[in-house]
């Protein structure tokens, strides 16, 4: 429910009559990057680069790349304003924020409330838009905010009880958009717009209804309608599909240099779409001014021998991933046998001290990686050493111990051991095989377990398969990445932690029992999972930082040390192409979707050209 003073009635009726068009430029009240505390030095307008895509879909990666939001990260993970002029915040219960003034989206019309009364009544609101209702973000146990639009520059929403993933979600490298530019959208919505008109457009684009319609000229994460106005460093000028996808920028962008020019430096970025199969050959050829995505460290060698020829140098970024390949036991699989062993922490234990990391780091990633489990890394507040060395030390004789202990303890004259039901302990590892040294480490993995006799046959399969088959319980153990928030502060949400979803491979069938508030799956039954349940729920109602710090703690403790899955080895090393040219690229940084949003936490609206 919305309460709306008089101020925004006008507001609204104002809205409805064309804007008469701006001058470009920042807000009156822009974000002022300093340069010299970033150690960046003040750039030169004026440029283009050519980075390179392996579909058309990675269109929304400079939504991501270019980092823009209401709220961002600063380089210490705190939350600061960032489209945002301000924002006050009430016991995570009430949020007011405020815009600056003088913004304008890229087309020049002011970036008002009624940008953000748009989205919340007509579109989150609007059941025939949002079938399922408003986003889970913005619900706190069940229930949505009080919204007050206090002018056209100051909202406030209001919970009865705490929402602690409000302003996470609108930092996320998928932010949470609550709001829209009304001003476009409404010739889509059949509440504003010419009932004539919206037909003929829905004839004209052979969609089914006006919210189709509305969807696909409306999309801010994937920008593929070039007449949509931006808020982000650069707007897409490209009408797809296309093999070559043009972004200028925008002439409104709300950040200035210290010196007081306006960001984005750059002119230009060119989104060529190839092959993903020949991304590093033209990378290595100079044909990208910045490239990292679909290039791989077995590349690092080719790509350094091509630098000098190529005009442009190697970066190695560690990556912000929990682990760089995590072996997931299903706890859950349809298999009694595997279930009962899975639920059993002594086997994941075992399988974990019978993995020698060492050799891995060695062979694979050069000594680069740090040897440990699947856990939060060192620039993470939140990482301490217990965590990320629990159960991950190479030692077969405990591993051994621990296998006769669980009922592991008979053997075949091959010294394979035999489960408790009589079959030999053989583990098919599913995985969607998207990495090619995913393979390579389950080769040697398949060597270390065969030292504490167990056998392991790797299955490939396609990511959605694999998907479904975990859901449904057909796997015994699969693999993936670690935790996605290998950096996560204690304001961020740590669901990944606990049982909350059916795709989470180790308890898809309690996740689901989440998922579903008790209509599907099966409630936890072990008693860790259970308290990790609980933990969540507590950090759900945490009121402040000092208690979603110790519940992360106790969850991290708890998870670890259980060893609900296995990690390898973190902080791979990430390739990170940059022309000679290009400056203010850092030379260290880390690759991560969330939260350094991969380039975006590091501002490429300051990256310019040196001719």
């Amino acid at each position: 429910m919305t309460r709306l003073s008089l101020f925004c009635t006008c507001l609204l009726t104002a809205a409805a009559v064309a804007l008469t068009p701006v001058l470009a430029g920042p807000p009156d009240e822009p974000r002022i990057i300093n340069l010299p505390e970033l150690e960046k030095s003040v750039g030169k307008k004026g440029g283009s680069i050519d980075i390179l895509m392996g579909k058309s879909k990675d269109i929304r990666m400079m939504t991501v790349y270019s980092g823009a939001r209401l709220v961002a990260y600063d380089q210490t993970f705190q939350l600061q304003p960032d489209l945002l002029k301000s924002i006050n915040i009430d016991s995570n219960k009430s949020f007011t924020l405020h815009l600056r003034k003088g913004h304008k989206w890229s087309d020049g019309t002011p970036f008002t409330t009624e940008d953000f009364r748009y989205w919340w009544e007509d579109v989150a609101n609007n059941e025939t838009l949002e079938k399922s209702g408003v986003p889970q973000q913005m619900l706190s146990n069940g229930k949505p905010p009080v919204v007050d639009i206090i002018d056209s520059h100051t909202i406030r929403y209001t919970w009865e009880e705490v929402n602690p993933l409000f302003l996470t979600a609108l930092a996320g490298a998928r932010p949470l958009y609550i709001y829209m530019p009304a001003h476009y959208m409404k010739q889509y919505h059949e509440k504003y717009a010419d009932p004539a008109k919206l037909t003929a457009l829905i004839e004209s684009e052979k969609v089914q209804n006006w919210a189709s319609l509305h969807k696909r000229f409306g999309r801010q994460y994937r920008p593929e309608n070039p007449k949509l106005p931006t808020l982000q460093a650069w707007m897409n000028t490209t009408k797809l599909p296309s093999e070559r996808i043009v972004f200028k920028a925008n002439p409104n962008f709300h950040r200035i240099d210290n010196e007081g020019t306006q960001l984005p430096y750059l002119d230009q970025v060119i989104m060529n779409i190839v092959s993903s199969e020949i991304i590093p050959a033209k990378t290595g050829t100079g044909e990208s001014a910045l490239q990292a995505r679909y290039v791989r460290f077995d590349n690092y060698a080719f790509l350094k021998q091509g630098a000098e020829a190529g005009g442009y140098k190697v970066l190695l970024w560690p990556s912000g991933k929990g682990s760089e390949m995590t072996l997931i036991p299903n706890m859950n699989s349809a298999d009694e046998g595997f279930r009962n062993a899975f639920q059993d922490k002594r086997v994941r234990r075992a399988l974990s001290l019978g993995i020698n990391r060492t050799e891995i780091n060695e062979t694979i990633f050069f000594g680069l990686a740090r040897e440990g489990g699947n856990s939060v890394l060192p620039s993470s507040p939140l990482y301490k050493d217990e965590f990320a060395d629990a159960w991950a030390m190479h030692n077969v004789d405990k591993a051994n111990a621990l296998l006769d202990e669980a009922g592991f303890d008979k053997r075949t004259s091959d010294g394979t051991r035999l489960m408790p039901d009589g079959r030999e302990f053989e583990i098919i590892i599913e995985t969607a095989g998207e990495q090619s040294q995913e393979t390579d480490i389950l080769q040697l993995i398949t060597d270390h377990w065969k030292s504490i006799g167990v056998k392991l046959f790797v299955k490939p399969s396609q990511r959605d398969i694999l998907r479904r088959r975990v859901s449904s319980g057909e796997t015994v153990m699969s693999t993936w990445e670690g935790l996605n928030r290998g950096l996560a502060t204690p304001d961020m949400n740590p669901e990944e932690l606990a049982p909350v979803s059916s795709v989470q491979a180790q308890w898809p069938v309690w996740g689901l029992h989440f998922e579903s508030k008790g209509s599907g799956g099966e409630a936890p039954t072990d008693e860790k999972v259970k308290r990790l349940s609980e933990l969540y729920s507590k950090w759900r109602a945490a009121g402040d930082r000092d208690q979603q710090t110790l519940i992360w703690e106790e969850m991290l403790s708890i998870f670890t040390d259980e060893v609900y899955t296995i990690g390898v080895v973190s902080g791979g090393l990430q390739p990170i192409v940059v022309s000679n040219k290009l400056r203010n690229v850092p030379e260290e940084g880390i690759w991560a979707f969330e939260p350094t949003l991969y380039f975006g936490h590091y501002l490429p609206d300051t990256f310019w050209l040196e001719e």
